[in-house]
């Protein structure tokens, strides 16, 4: 196996003067107010602040605190951008990356672009609601598409999804499905809920906890002191990755002296690297050993689950060679790590878009609900499912009903509570979304948070599509890549927004374990800025002014919260949260007892094919330590050495190819190709190619898997050429 150029341990000192420097240059006493406060952190839904404190986590542990968590701050503590800075062409700002852009500073007034106009202009706020009710008042709301990022409160988000289909569209999404949608899907046709079944607590409990298709040393760092715990219990931890990700191997925890002066501790106890794109074989292969073993537990399974004979039947169809061809791996390695699964007491399993960003996502994930359920690993405290999902609110913006189809349960909720006649139509998926831009059937959007624009792959696909939407509706905190491009010949309108702590009125979020927290707000920091809800509800008077809704009353947000207590099942306690002050984890999700969601009341086994085997190249775009989702804090990924430019391989790869160290190359799919790069050696899987998202968005296609319609992102089929 290749050995990374220049091995690398996680976190550390760098990472702790990194933060010293990030909260100098901001300022300390502003950094010091934004993390202290009574809010939730901005970055990953792992689970902190709220009302235990700024850096407490929902179990209580304090100092909770990472990176990520300060780049996010950094960014909200900006200074307002001078209005000289928008007086420039499109074809100038485009010249600044998205590190460059981002690091302009707040939006601090709406900016308005016309159509076939070459430049942003600052209006007034009135302006600005009125124009943007009429345009959408001239379109047909089927010819209309709502967005959120997962970063919006459920206040927000629940605002948003109404008045799209008050106006009469569901063609409402978020961004889980271009990233955890394959979860959901996956989740629910095994055990009946598409969430979580463990609470934070129940890390501390487990003596097991396998990571599959993440990196959380980069992406949810505060991960890594759970992971640090297990092994400090004495239990195991198994990293599945086609990437050696040193954060993984080894990481030097900031709050323990001990482990910043050893120089970090060890945090996986064994890693296997299959081929990209080979996931269901090694989970079959795992199952397969577990059966092999004899190791199933037979009462749980007898009790509590049903289909276990085919799924029996397939393990035993599928043999060990084309298990091995398929990812690179030795049955004896994959037997090793599902003897360590076997022997463990209390075993989570928690994955990220390394499972899900593939055309068959959702049978990664119904085979990981396979695996947890052969061992009776769920259903009890200290075990079960957890993806590792991305943005703060991703979960709970999906929980309110930011989504084009609504339960019938809650559109029945909704049109009884508010009085209101919903629409029946099918609204479009993301994607399905993008696609109808494309043909130039979307005449206006409105995008609240997040960056559409680059979380799209086929970058050439996603800003045609944008250029064809005739009226775009932004509303966010900074600017992006997907403010300044698609829009040449179309019309913009950017209204910026408060960040979370700055919010007019206190607003909840929901963490990946189903935990609401309620975040205070109350920071101000640019007087010109409005909270998304107050947008949201002045568009709505404006543009729907007969509406049976009082969305001058949805301004206040307990209005709101009322509401979506007596709407959305699980959520009632949400109605007094304000008052109370009593955040809670969601009714009915946690599953410490085996009481599945399902028909049955019992766990299903699902039984999915291997998908074609692929020979070729294949590509994985993945984030930096540096960075988080769209947004670029640092150009540099500290964790693996490499730029944002970089193109990783394995050694020998690079050797077939001609390529060596440093090479100046040309990596080409069918959907593009990427120019400027250069290779660098990496210790990935053989057969595989490695590059940064959102830049090799130029390489990744528009297919979904057709069940989730989540596009895969994660294995592309590419070609490496040195560029001449």
């Amino acid at each position: 196996m290749n050995k990374p150029s220049k091995p690398v341990v996680g976190g550390g000192a760098k990472k702790v003067l990194y933060a010293l420097k990030t909260a100098t240059r901001i300022g300390l006493d502003n950094t010091a107010k934004a993390l202290t406060a009574k809010n939730a952190c901005k970055a990953c839904a792992l689970g902190m602040g709220g009302q235990k404190g700024g850096m407490t986590n929902e179990a209580g542990e304090f100092p909770s605190v990472c990176n990520k968590s300060i780049q996010a701050q950094s960014t909200d503590i900006q200074p307002g951008i001078p209005p000289e800075v928008i007086d420039h062409r499109l074809s100038e700002l485009r010249e600044l990356d998205g590190h460059e852009l981002e690091h302009l500073g707040r939006l601090a007034f709406p900016i308005h672009k016309a159509a076939g106009s070459d430049r942003y202009v600052p209006v007034d706020w009135d302006v600005a609601l009125d124009l943007a009710a009429q345009r959408f008042a001239v379109t047909k709301p089927e010819r209309s598409f709502f967005y959120s990022s997962g970063r919006s409160s459920n206040e927000a988000g629940f605002v948003l999804q109404l008045l799209a289909r008050l106006y009469g569209t569901n063609n409402v999404n978020n961004c889980s499905y271009y990233c955890h949608q394959a979860t959901g899907v996956g989740l629910n046709s095994t055990i009946g809920t598409g969430t979580a079944t463990v609470e934070m607590e129940d890390l501390d409990r487990c003596d097991f906890i396998l990571v599959i298709g993440a990196n959380p040393s980069s992406n949810h760092p505060r991960f890594i002191h759970k992971l640090k715990g297990v092994r400090d219990r004495g239990g195991e931890v198994v990293i599945i990755n086609p990437a050696k990700e040193p954060g993984l191997v080894r990481f030097a925890l900031p709050k323990s002296v001990k482990s910043m002066v050893s120089g970090g501790d060890f945090i996986a106890s064994d890693y296997l690297q299959p081929r990209i794109g080979s996931d269901l074989a090694v989970l079959k292969g795992l199952i397969k050993a577990v059966l092999d073993s004899r190791a199933e537990d037979t009462r749980f399974i007898a009790d509590h689950t049903e289909g276990f004979e085919a799924l029996r039947a397939d393990i035993a169809a599928t043999n060990w060679a084309e298990i091995e061809a398929r990812t690179g791996l030795a049955q004896a390695d994959i037997e090793r790590v599902a003897g360590l699964y076997a022997r463990a007491k209390s075993a989570v399993i928690a994955w990220g878009m390394g499972i899900t960003h593939h055309l068959n996502g959702v049978d990664n994930v119904e085979y990981i609900a396979n695996l947890c359920l052969v061992r009776g690993q769920i259903g009890r405290q200290g075990a079960g499912l957890l993806p590792l999902r991305g943005h703060s609110n991703v979960q709970g913006i999906g929980t309110i009903g930011v989504k084009p189809v609504l339960a019938a349960e809650v559109m029945a909720r909704m049109e009884a509570t508010l009085g209101v006649t919903l629409p029946r139509e099918k609204g479009l998926d993301t994607m399905r979304g993008m696609e109808a831009a494309h043909r130039g059937e979307i005449d206006a959007a409105l995008i609240m948070g997040g960056n559409l624009y680059e979380a799209n792959p086929n970058s050439a696909f996603a800003e045609a599509a944008f250029a064809r939407i005739g009226f775009k509706l932004f509303l966010t905190t900074t600017l992006n890549r997907g403010h300044i491009h698609g829009h040449d010949d179309s019309e913009a309108l950017i209204l910026p927004v408060t960040a979370r702590d700055e919010e007019w009125q206190p607003t909840t979020q929901e963490s990946m374990f189903n935990f609401v927290r309620l975040s205070d707000g109350g920071i101000c920091r640019l007087k010109s800025v409005r909270p998304e809800t107050e947008i949201l509800c002045e568009l709505a008077r404006r543009l729907l002014p007969n509406s049976p809704v009082d969305f001058e009353a949805f301004k206040q947000h307990r209005t709101i919260r009322e509401a979506i207590a007596r709407i959305v099942p699980g959520l009632e306690d949400l109605a007094d949260i304000d008052i109370a002050k009593r955040e809670f984890h969601i009714r009915g999700r946690i599953l410490h007892a085996p009481e599945f969601k399902t028909a049955s009341g019992r766990g299903r086994f699902i039984v999915r094919n291997l998908p074609p085997a692929k020979e070729e190249l294949l590509l994985t775009t993945v984030r930096s330590e540096g960075q988080f989702n769209s947004i670029i804090y640092e150009r540099t990924d500290s964790y693996r050495g490499m730029d944002r430019m970089d193109v990783m391989m394995n050694a020998e790869d690079m050797a077939g190819l001609g390529l060596s160290e440093g090479d100046a190359v040309v990596v080409e799919s069918e959907h593009g190709a990427m120019e400027g790069a250069r290779v660098r050696v990496f210790d990935l899987a053989r057969g595989s190619v490695m590059a940064y998202y959102p830049e090799a968005n130029v390489l990744t296609g528009t297919a979904v898997d057709p069940r989730s319609r989540t596009p895969s992102f994660k294995a592309t089929p590419v070609q490496v050429r040195k560029n001449a």
